[in-house]
């Protein structure tokens, strides 16, 4: 099961009731952090979610509304006794900005490891899953991410059995490892099934509509997407400024055609987004207004099939 909260849907300055934005995400004991506005701590602790167990912390540019909330989390981070590393990932730069900002945060007792992003499309592969970062059309360099699950086949039992495969060897291929048994090589494919569906989140912020998001975004099981503005007035300041209006984000995900989509990021101007949203789902009509702390727990095809037909995706 993949958890995912929105933590904060501001742009530019907090609102008393609208953090800036940040997303957490959860998964087999990993937890990812996307961009790091202010009040992103006060966020994770009314969602009840762990600082310690950060592991892995993406960032979609510098901006001070991205990161300006990092040497506070830094400091709680080491103050919880976290002695595990860090991996930190960003556009170019990173660890001269992230560095500049822990003049106030200098002693953690814990290792940041950096990971710049210099291509359009980078893939980065950790235990349990992996990340695509596509860089998208802001002001400065900025990258949109894709949070993947990827999901092998059955191990098929009887297959195994014909090759007269112990058990213990039976984990190791699972792991999509190769083994030597009797003098052969017994691969993977040779006793797994086809790949399953896995999971997908695609999360994009700051940008102007660009081709590259539909595609990063395509399929997903939530896509995640900037609508700075909703009312048609704003274009101008939309084009100028590099953000998104609300119908250009949903024609984003008409074509991209994802099993759920929320807007985030709003400009303080926006008080009420949910006065644009009957408009916008003319063009796309599974399109949400995000809001802060708005949390959905993605599951597999087959744990969701068992569960008698009820919807598993649950938000909160």
């Amino acid at each position: 099961m993949l958890d995912i909260c929105l933590l904060g849907t501001g742009g530019m300055m907090p609102l008393p009731r609208r953090h800036l934005t940040s997303l957490m995400a959860r998964f087999n004991g990993s937890n990812i952090l996307i961009d790091c506005g202010e009040a992103t701590q006060v966020a994770i602790k009314k969602k009840g979610w762990s600082f310690k167990s950060i592991d892995l912390i993406l960032f979609t540019h510098y901006h001070g509304d991205h990161i300006g909330g990092l040497p506070g989390l830094l400091l709680t981070m080491g103050n919880s006794d976290r002695t595990e590393p860090v991996n930190m990932v960003g556009p170019r730069g990173i660890r001269k900005v992230v560095d500049s900002l822990r003049v106030i945060a200098p002693e953690l007792p814990f290792y940041i490891n950096y990971i710049e992003l210099e291509d359009d499309f980078q893939e980065l592969w950790f235990d349990s899953f992996r990340i695509e970062a596509f860089k998208v059309k802001h002001r400065v360099t900025c990258y949109g991410y894709n949070i993947l699950i990827d999901r092998p086949g059955k191990f098929d039992v009887e297959r195994a059995q014909a090759l007269q495969l112990p058990v213990q060897l039976w984990g190791v291929l699972q792991k999509g490892e190769e083994v030597e048994y009797n003098g052969v090589t017994i691969t993977p494919d040779m006793v797994m099934g086809p790949e399953r569906k896995g999971l997908k989140v695609t999360y994009c912020t700051d940008t102007r509509p660009v081709e590259q998001i539909a595609d990063a975004a395509k399929d997903a099981d939530l896509f995640i997407c900037e609508g700075m503005y909703g009312d048609p007035a704003k274009q101008e300041d939309a084009v100028e400024k590099r953000h998104m209006m609300f119908s250009e984000a949903a024609e984003l995900g008409a074509k991209a055609q994802p099993a759920r989509m929320w807007l985030t990021h709003y400009s303080p101007s926006l008080i009420k987004p949910d006065e644009y949203m009957e408009e916008t789902r003319k063009i796309f009509d599974r399109v949400e207004a995000g809001k802060d702390l708005m949390s959905i727990d993605l599951k597999f095809d087959d744990e969701e099939n068992a569960e008698n037909g009820t919807d598993s995706h649950i938000i909160n």
